[in-house]
């Protein structure tokens, strides 16, 4: 595991992928009595991924994520590849809408929220950003010249720019002002370091420190950093506002199963709603393929919102 972890390291892969490939390839060993996977080959993972689907009852995209770990632990870690896998017993691929939340329910959950996690949830809806994009921004990735935010290393480590609300340069400038004097408080308690992607605090061993890349929203509590020895600050995890967020959809008596996210979808949905360039939209989340932006189609009011049922056309009864 130690060498799993070195190779996800050298490819640059997230963190999310390191503790999800992790899971699997723990399972993986697990499942067939602690073996070592060079000792195994095909037949073993078609057994454990049909396990997966028939007693795990997981999803397609599940299996095909278990099956993507296996993938790399042996062309990338082992340096051995797997031919054709055959006797795969194949989860059931299940076609769902997203959940999407009208303009008057967007606006009575967020009313729920105060502070920051107002201010998260409301440029989550705003600008169409995924959570952990949200979470991650940097103070040089907002540009209010021409309310625009850069998202850097988004999903697949693609880079993009999306909208920055007019409405919320205001608060988010507030806000910025009290994290800036938060971060010259930690440079006077000898701390205000954070990560940095990549390389780069080894090019600029001093960059760490430097406002326009600290977090847009900082952790309340900084942490000791033992291979530096820097006291760095993190970003707010991301669990503290899918707490508040499933607190506020309760709050506002809202009965779908809304979860941060589903600002997302309702984002791009009301786009569309409002005549936004499908292809507009595609650029603005980020999607690779317009097929993944179309299924925002099959949720707007131009479908079966819009018919109206024959029962409505039937002569009133008599009473």
């Amino acid at each position: 595991m130690d060498l799993v972890h070195r190779t996800i390291r050298m490819k640059n892969y997230s963190r999310a992928t390191d503790r999800a490939y992790s899971v699997w390839i723990r399972r993986y060993i697990l499942f067939h009595g602690k073996r070592h996977p060079a000792d195994m080959a095909e037949p073993e993972v078609a057994r454990f991924l049909s396990s997966l689907a028939i007693a795990g009852r997981v999803s397609a995209s599940t299996q095909n994520q278990a099956l993507n770990a296996l993938l790399f632990l042996y062309r990338e870690v082992l340096g051995k590849g797997l031919e054709d896998i055959h006797g795969v017993t194949r989860a059931k691929v299940s076609r769902r809408l997203p959940v999407v939340l009208t303009r008057p329910e967007v606006s009575c959950v967020i009313q729920q929220l105060e502070g920051t996690p107002w201010l998260m949830a409301s440029l989550l809806y705003g600008s169409g950003m995924r959570l952990m994009e949200c979470c991650r921004l940097r103070i040089k990735d907002v540009d209010f010249g021409t309310n625009t935010i850069t998202i850097h290393d988004g999903k697949g480590a693609k880079d993009r720019v999306t909208l920055l609300p007019a409405s919320l340069k205001r608060p988010l400038t507030v806000h910025l002002q009290k994290v800036h004097r938060l971060h010259q408080d930690d440079l006077f308690h000898d701390a205000g370091w954070v990560e940095l992607p990549r390389a780069l605090d080894r090019k600029y061993p001093n960059a760490g420190r430097e406002w326009r890349w600290q977090w847009v929203f900082p952790a309340t509590r900084f942490y000791f950093h033992r291979p530096t020895g820097q006291r760095r600050r993190h970003h707010l995890h991301e669990t503290v506002l899918q707490r508040l967020f499933r607190q506020a959809v309760s709050s506002a008596g809202i009965l779908k199963p809304a979860s941060c996210h589903t600002l997302r979808h309702s984002f791009a949905t009301h786009l569309l709603e409002s005549g936004s360039d499908i292809r507009t939209v595609q650029e603005i989340l980020g999607h690779r393929d317009v097929n993944t932006t179309q299924i925002y189609t099959h949720v707007l009011n131009r479908g079966p919102g819009a018919v109206l049922s024959p029962f409505d056309l039937l002569p009133p009864a008599q009473e």
